[in-house]
């Protein structure tokens, strides 16, 4: 035991750390890390989808020791899911690396990127021709996203070139510059760039190609450091290029006292800390002013540090991530039919021409990236023209995922239509019924008030308690001018309708006779489902 001990007294000696220099150092990035989380905490009270202001904050924060409230998390999980739904999933149609952020924060904080307000973000980046558009940037992010995880790469069906992770290392690898570093652009490297793939490429060091590659890139970011221990960027020396080599060092599993990273005695973190000002986060250059992207970045990096030192998951390992309070993966409602299930995206971004500018356009859209609604033609999809009772079917039985059943009842629907297996299928749930014993119908209309009765029974199908009494039915929809209209039999529907806002209660007439147009119906149907958890 002396002998051991003398061989370590011997060890911190020539390095020339005193025993209590760890400790020290450990003690200040972690008094530092919660200032600087303070200072995020209080001037982003609510993060957003963002470069700034959103998921490198929320990951800085959530990677570290700051103990910030579920609610703030759960919070920005609301409006990424609002921001997704609006946008109908597309959250760039030319930078992938929007997907990749997302994914790593989302992950950070116990959520799920394949399933955010029913779209799949990391389907994206199964496309390898579009991601890898942004250069090397979209392999680095595209890997460091699936890995933060351990995602499969979903099959993206509108993908040229489906995507492999060794496609996205062999990418990286290939653009290695000649003195042993990578960039963006041009054939010398870049400290910001570098780190980022030294980043990417750590846990694939098993490889021989990757780990050669990996060895020359410590050397080459090594000889780039300056004598104060940070880094230059397009010749300007500056927080973020130290803060990304430092999370490079701690994802490597080097410290950053290691020998070659240390000169004239300074550190990659010494570096660091001299951009940091209490109170008010860190500064991009030494003569400039705190700013939140540097903040931001600079959490991120002592969060990577701090984890290091603490011997857990690196930074970008989320096998250990928070669970925040509130995340419920749960699919639909506790009350549902066991059949019915979840569509998930499969037509990302699809919409059409004539939906440009309607009110229902969200909705159009998010019904069609499922193949629950489909267009009349390949661009044009007629909102306002009138739905068939077969169309109809059709739509809620995909847009409740139902199996097909049989049921031969109707002479009006034969085996060689179209919509013979959703007609018969809508029938045996319970969810439309014959004009007569034997009859459908499939080519009439659906009126308002038919339409408000099926999506009633498809609602209750997927868990809603749609019941509403004659009495309470009738003082709901005694607003509306015309409800006395309205048959008998289908007040009750209505009446749920309305009070869940499956309809809008925005016009004064329910108009019940009238029919319902493609656009409507893809609204209510839409509301629906949002209703049942199921989109």
């Amino acid at each position: 035991m002396k002998k051991l001990l003398s061989i370590f007294i011997c060890l911190i000696m020539i390095l020339g750390l005193p025993p209590q220099a760890f400790a020290s150092d450990n003690a200040l990035v972690n008094k530092i890390i919660s200032d600087t989380a303070e200072y995020i905490y209080n001037t982003l009270p609510n993060p957003h989808f963002g470069s700034i202001g959103g998921e490198w904050a929320v990951l800085g924060l959530a990677r570290s020791s700051a103990d910030i409230a579920d609610e703030y998390f759960e919070n920005y999980y609301r409006k990424v899911e609002k921001y997704v739904k609006d946008c109908g999933g597309v959250l760039h149609d030319k930078k992938y690396t929007e997907y990749s952020r997302l994914i790593l924060a989302l992950t950070s904080i116990g959520k799920n990127p394949a399933d955010v307000a029913g779209y799949n973000l990391l389907t994206p980046i199964g496309d390898y021709e579009n991601t890898i558009r942004q250069g090397i940037n979209g392999s680095i992010w595209a890997l460091t996203a699936l890995d933060s995880g351990n995602y499969e790469i979903p099959q993206n069906t509108t993908a040229a070139v489906c995507a492999t992770r060794e496609m996205y290392i062999n990418h990286i690898l290939e653009n290695q510059t000649s003195d042993g570093g990578w960039a963006l652009s041009g054939n010398s490297a870049d400290p910001d760039v570098t780190a980022m793939s030294l980043q990417a490429l750590s846990k694939y060091r098993g490889k021989e190609n990757v780990e050669s590659a990996v060895e020359k890139a410590i050397l080459c970011m090594s000889e780039m450091q300056n004598e104060n221990g940070g880094f230059s960027s397009s010749e300007t020396e500056n927080s973020e290029s130290s803060a990304q080599m430092l999370v490079a060092l701690c994802e490597l599993g080097i410290s950053p006292n290691d020998a070659r990273f240390v000169k004239n005695e300074n550190t990659v973190l010494d570096n660091l800390l001299t951009y940091y000002e209490s109170g008010k986060g860190f500064k991009h250059t030494k003569d400039g002013a705190a700013n939140q992207m540097a903040t931001e970045q600079c959490l991120c990096a002592l969060a990577a540090l701090q984890r290091f030192n603490e011997g857990k998951n690196s930074f970008y390992n989320m096998s250990d991530a928070i669970s925040v309070a509130g995340n419920d993966s749960a699919i639909g409602l506790a009350g549902k039919n066991p059949d019915v299930k979840k569509m998930d995206v499969v037509s990302l971004g699809k919409t059409f021409a004539d939906i440009a500018f309607h009110k229902n356009k969200a909705a159009i859209e998010a019904l069609s990236a499922r193949n629950i609604i489909n267009g009349k033609t390949e661009t044009g999809f007629e909102p306002d023209s009138t739905m068939t009772r077969a169309e109809f079917a059709t739509i809620i039985v995909r847009g409740l995922g139902l199996p097909a059943k049989s049921n031969s009842k109707f002479t009006d629907v034969t085996s060689g239509d179209w919509f013979c297996d959703y007609v018969n299928t809508a029938c045996f749930y319970g969810i439309v019924n014959g004009v007569s014993d034997t009859e459908f119908n499939p080519h009439g209309t659906i009126t308002r008030e038919q339409s408000a009765v099926m999506i009633a029974r498809a609602a209750k199908l997927c868990g809603n308690d749609t019941a509403v009494e004659v009495f309470a039915a009738r003082d709901i929809l005694a607003g509306f001018t015309d409800y006395v209209k309205a048959s008998d039999w289908a007040l009750s529907s209505l009446a749920f309708c309305y009070d869940e806002a499956i309809l809008s209660d925005e016009v004064i007439e329910i108009k019940p006779k009238e029919a319902v147009t493609r656009a409507e119906i893809a609204q209510m149907l839409y509301n629906m489902l949002s209703l049942s958890k199921l989109i």
